[in-house]
């Protein structure tokens, strides 16, 4: 099945950096904690990481794939739409370097804007400079990100998904090598190295896709500005993607901004912490899933095969509760034993685990709608529709803003995390319903069959994980080895009753195992 090997290449990949990332930020934990030092670089990284979510991941893509993969379906040529790919370039680098420079003149009062000033946690002037120092030092990772994601877009148009799936996974590399052998006694020094290898970690990433590019017989000429009309409805397109397929980053870059000024310290740091282990099977499921449907779709749309676009659909949202359900459940039922085992040694505290514990619990409740909005937003993009989605982010973030005011003064630190749980809830729910309305999506008798027996499985393997628990408990915070030993063993533990229930429950049957692999055979 060319859906469940292209997510396996992507998804994999993913999955790597994002251990790799998960690596990281334990390293961030020991030496940083959960501290104002750690808090200042999660908010210089903010600006980055949402800009490399909203554009690599999102804006860019979900303009320039269909356009790209219109240019060359229509005249049977590659060179034409990398002549297309080119104006593009010569555009978008000049904007680039402008909005560089612009940003990072402005770094302090966009500082100020991301951290909420840390008004309750850290009102001097002093340390609110040093995180708008991190901040210039990582802004300039923009511009690198943006040009790979340039690249990216073309090689994931020629199916080479895996080489752009690859790339972050250099910019980890390049954080964790910072940590293990740069980092020194002093948090704030910590800070400033990670903020450095953010940038390093760009410019490697760049290279990496240029080499790629060159292989794949791709080669870019840098061309004279020139605004064409494809150029205008490129431009056109990429704001309003931006913030339709950035609408969980906008929510979470708010909640952070409100944590700052209302929460006490150490608060963005350890809804960061939290958010990192939901980011795992995001990075695995929805990215993947939305890098892979958006090519895929875009060109049954094109050659008018309207109807395997729809059961392809329907595959990638069923493919996507099946994984995303289980991790639901277990960071809602063993969120404690994960984050003791991840996290707790070095700078971060016991009493740091149920904070973020608490706050990871909360993020997954919402976890099935960040997964969805990845893979129902190739529906509105591969028709060119980028205005519905950026319509819908708008309502979601303003849901955001006003459950952020309703329940940090009430549930303090969960505040934030429901709240963005709440938006992309709801978020989903417009998307879904508009592509019904439309005809462009209607979910099939096996989705909606499977929907509830994979619901049922997943608490099945929370109820156990619950139990298991306790047990795991007391040998999570002793050596590396023994630590990922009980953690291993508690999610192989959960997975093995997860697929079992599955079966019990037929939310998956052996005829699907039968199926797959008679169409890898044949595929292979």
């Amino acid at each position: 099945m060319g859906l469940v090997r292209s997510l396996g290449s992507v998804g994999g990949l993913t999955l790597v950096s994002r251990v790799i990332a998960l690596g990281r930020d334990t390293l961030q934990a020991t030496y940083m904690g959960a501290s104002f030092a750690s808090d200042a670089f999660f908010v210089a990284f903010r600006l980055p990481n949402m800009f490399r979510a909203l554009f690599a991941e999102g804006a860019f893509n979900a303009a320039f794939i269909p356009m790209f993969n219109r240019k060359v379906s229509e005249s049977g040529e590659l060179a034409i739409g990398l002549r297309f790919a080119e104006q593009a370039l010569a555009i978008l680098f000049p904007a680039l370097v402008l909005f560089t420079v612009v940003m990072i003149a402005a770094a302090w009062p966009i500082t100020m804007l991301l951290s909420g000033g840390f008004h309750s946690q850290h009102p001097t002037h002093t340390q609110l400079a040093f995180a708008v120092l991190l901040s210039r030092i990582t802004i300039p990772y923009l511009i690198l990100i943006s040009l790979a994601s340039l690249l990216g877009g073309i090689l994931n148009s020629l199916d080479k998904y895996w080489v752009n799936a690859a790339a972050p996974i250099l910019l980890n590399i390049s954080m964790v090598s910072a940590l293990l052998f740069f980092h020194g006694a002093d948090p704030l020094f910590s800070a400033w190295v990670q903020a450095i290898s953010v940038t390093v970690g760009g410019a490697l990433q760049l290279g990496w896709l240029v080499l790629a590019c060159r292989q794949a017989g791709v080669s870019m000429r840098i061309r004279r500005p020139r605004l064409d009309d494809d150029v205008r409805r490129l431009m056109k397109l990429i704001l309003p993607a931006a913030a339709g397929a950035g609408a969980s980053q906008i929510n979470l870059l708010i909640s952070t901004s409100l944590a700052g000024a209302l929460l006490v310290a150490g608060s963005i740091s350890s809804i960061n912490f939290a958010d990192r282990l939901n980011q795992l099977p995001l990075g695995l499921i929805g990215i993947g899933l939305g890098t892979v449907l958006l090519p895929t779709v875009s060109r049954l749309l094109t050659t008018g095969r309207d109807a395997e676009a729809m059961e392809v659909q329907n595959r990638g949202i069923e493919l996507a509760l099946f994984l995303t359900l289980p991790a639901t459940a277990a960071f809602i039922f063993a969120s404690e034993p994960l984050v003791r085992g991840i996290f707790q040694h070095g700078a971060f505290k016991p009493s740091d685990v149920g904070r973020v514990a608490g706050a990871l619990s909360v993020f997954s409740i919402g976890l099935p709608s960040y997964v969805l909005v990845k893979v129902l937003t190739p529906g509105f993009y591969a028709r060119s529709d980028t205005r519905t989605p950026v319509r819908y982010a708008i309502i979601s973030v303003g849901v955001n803003i006003a459950c952020n005011l309703i329940l940090i003064p009430t549930i303090g630190l969960l505040g934030p995390p429901l709240a963005t749980a709440i938006s992309s809830t709801v978020n989903v729910g417009m998307l879904y319903r508009t592509l019904e309305k439309r005809g462009h999506f209607a979910a099939d008798a096996q989705l909606r069959r499977r929907i509830p027996r994979l619901l049922i499985a997943a608490l099945m393997m929370g109820g156990v994980l619950y139990l298991l628990g306790p047990y795991a408990d007391p040998y999570l915070t002793h050596g590396f080895l023994l630590r990922v030993g009980t953690l291993a063993l508690l999610c192989s533990g959960g997975a093995i009753v997860y697929f079992l229930a599955s079966f019990v429950t037929g939310a998956f049957a052996l005829d699907d195992i039968r199926t797959l692999l008679r169409r890898r055979a044949a595929s292979a």
